[in-house]
């Protein structure tokens, strides 16, 4: 295995670094209350964005990586990379995406490109092929991979995914329908105190007495003074 470096890179290094940021990612998403701001809907987005990223994941693991795999991966990177999109989107329009969150965000982006570069670089000839290049022809088939990975180490890899991912995310989602009123998005909160996740509305542009400033209150003349007996 170590005369292949790109699949050593995937297996020991880029894999726990996608399955660490998933988990950092849920952290911060509990620390924003997302189940009192963005609720459920935006704990779909986040199993969708899993369901796109999982796919390539399993075909990379248990079949021979050939033309076909390598579009399937291509296809379900585009895909993750707009309903990343639409989750930032939703959820900068129902709270406070802090500055963490946003930098795990750009693990959580480009750790699946990085496994896509090693696995196209590990199987060149099909990389090359998929694009109409080289002297190989595209394997558009799906097979078993030969020689299967060590059975040891897909345990583990399915085993954390179940735990870091799966458990967590679904949890999320659970927590979010159940403190969101069983809506997929909860009623908007009108709780501006400090530290509150939820944006300041803005005020109506059409409406002059919103941008006009409260007029300061007059002081209130004091009484004459009671003549002395």
């Amino acid at each position: 295995m170590h005369d292949q470096p790109a699949q050593w890179i995937l297996m020991v290094f880029v894999i726990p670094v996608w399955l660490l940021a998933g988990v950092a990612d849920w952290i911060c998403h509990r620390a924003a209350d997302i189940g009192h701001t963005a609720g459920a809907k935006e704990s779909l987005i986040h199993l969708l964005m899993f369901a796109e990223v999982g796919v390539p994941v399993l075909a990379g693991l248990f079949l021979e990586i050939n033309a076909l795999v390598l579009a399937v991966m291509l296809i379900a990177f585009l895909a993750h990379e707009a309903t990343a999109l639409w989750d930032v989107r939703y959820a900068s329009s129902r709270r406070v995406v802090g500055p963490i969150e946003q930098h795990v965000h750009s693990f959580l982006e480009l750790v699946p490109l990085m496994a896509i570069v090693l696995a196209a670089v590990a199987h060149w000839p099909q990389c090359l092929a998929l694009f109409g290049g080289g002297n190989e022809a595209a394997d558009w088939s799906l097979r078993r991979k030969e020689p299967p990975l060590p059975a040891s180490y897909l345990l583990a890899v399915l085993a954390s995914i179940t735990l870091l991912e799966i458990v967590p995310f679904v949890e999320e989602l659970l927590r979010g329908w159940r403190e969101g009123g069983r809506k997929l998005v909860p009623r908007p909160q009108h709780d501006h105190a400090a530290g509150s996740n939820l944006r300041r509305p803005r005020p109506d542009r059409r409406d002059p007495a919103a941008l006009s400033p409260a007029p300061t209150p007059r002081p209130r003349a004091r009484p004459p003074p009671a003549p002395r007996r």
